[in-house]
């Protein structure tokens, strides 16, 4: 072969090898601009394509990967928690021998040395709770020491502080002073970012109506706070039971978990309510009381009209005023029943369609009956002794007066 033909076929070689290249660069260039330009921190989705003995490969779109140590997503057995397949939320670390490098968190031993870029990038990072110091806790993430402060630990005030000792939990880093001497880092950042993101997937699925899990997290005279995950809101106390709640602490208490209704969602103002009763059986759909029969209940509300009577649980009656009086007018129920008193009504009649019972005292009209027959017994023996004593005067000729004039004359 010539010297000529070599200087050709290197020629051709290099102009090959550079095409190759620029195809490389021009591909690359690509899924740079499929994937956007990735910033140190910032939070991306990824497809997982291959699980190996350490690493975890993700899809980035675009012809793109990057790569997660598989450390990370190990169970306290050392099994894998995802699979091939699954989808997973990763912060951009950085790039190394050409690889996208993706963390969940930065922990271990290695953690101090991405701890500033961790403050500066927004990473969680993984610390152990050593004790509990003045005003927070010592918290050691790798073999470097942060403060978290006592507000930082959760959404609310913690009563018992000490539970938290020893625990490993996510912190973001609030503070990176004094080249690291100095850190101040909080839980609650990371759960306000769960909560947001958790608001918005409810957002998408909670209607009114739908019934869900919550825990209470306060116990107030007027209701109980209930958080749904993602939101938090207010079960009144009208809606704890069917029936009337006059101690909400004996029904439920802080920690209790609970299954409850949907009664109103207003995302802009950030203000929900909920029914625990409508998760209960509704008393009146299996009500067994009866027409005519006669049972003690117990006042719990008194109006201008009547008096409500509970006969059970979720099912009150009403005595209206008419039948309160025994015959005489009385201005309002107050003057014959107390609110709480218990009483002995008779069931007048049902309406299951529209849940009303009609009710009366039997007592009140034991009690009038018979005042009325003394009455009249008494008029009419006076009337009889009128009429003998009238015709006595007139078998004798004589006038007996007027019924006044006897009964003085019976007086003496």
């Amino acid at each position: 072969m010539s010297q000529e033909s070599v200087k050709q076929e290197n020629a051709t070689v290099d102009e090959k090898d550079e095409k190759e290249a620029m195809g490389f660069a021009d591909m690359f260039d690509e899924s740079e601009a499929a994937l956007g330009h990735l910033e140190p921190g910032q939070k991306v989705k990824a497809e997982i394509v291959r699980i190996t003995k350490d690493w975890v490969f993700l899809d980035l779109g675009g012809k793109s990967e990057g790569a997660l140590a598989l450390s990370e997503l190990l169970d306290e057995e050392g099994n894998p928690t995802v699979k091939e397949g699954d989808t997973v939320e990763v912060y951009f670390l950085a790039v190394e021998r050409n690889e996208k490098i993706f963390t969940t968190k930065i922990s271990g031993s290695a953690a101090a040395a991405h701890l500033e870029e961790a403050f500066r990038s927004g990473i969680p990072v993984d610390g152990t709770i050593s004790k509990e110091i003045k005003g927070g806790f010592d918290v050691k993430i790798g073999k470097v020491r942060a403060f978290c402060p006592f507000s930082q630990i959760g959404l609310r005030r913690v009563a018992d502080t000490e539970q938290f000792v020893g625990q490993q939990l996510p912190f973001q880093i609030v503070e990176f002073k004094e080249n690291g001497r100095n850190i101040i880092v909080s839980h609650r950042k990371i759960l306000e970012e769960q909560r947001a993101e958790q608001k918005e997937a409810l957002k998408e699925s909670l209607a009114v109506g739908d019934m869900i899990a919550g825990i209470i997290t306060s116990v107030r005279e007027f209701g109980a706070f209930v958080d749904v995950g993602g939101v938090e809101g207010l079960i009144p106390i009208s809606e704890i039971s069917w029936g009337r709640t006059t101690d909400i602490h004996a029904v439920l208490e802080e920690g209790q978990k609970v299954e409850v209704a949907v009664k109103k969602l207003d995302w802009d103002k950030d203000r929900y309510s909920f029914s625990l009763r409508d998760s209960l059986p509704d008393p009146w759909d299996n009500c067994t009381l009866q027409e005519g029969t006669t049972m003690t209940g117990t006042v719990v509300r008194l109006a201008d009209f009547g008096a409500f009577v509970t006969l059970v649980d979720g099912i009150d009656g009403l005595i209206h005023i008419s039948k309160l009086g025994g015959g005489r007018r009385i201005n309002h129920p107050r003057e014959v029943v107390l609110d709480g008193q218990s009483v002995e009504v008779r069931i007048d009649s049902i309406d299951l369609e529209n849940r009303r019972i009609s009710l009366s005292m039997p007592q009140i009209e034991i009690e009038k009956k018979p005042g009325r027959k003394k009455e009249k017994k008494r008029e009419d023996n006076m009337g009889q002794e009128y009429k003998r004593f009238k015709d006595s005067g007139d078998n004798q000729g004589k006038s007996m007066g007027t019924l006044g004039d006897l009964l003085k004359a019976k007086i003496k």
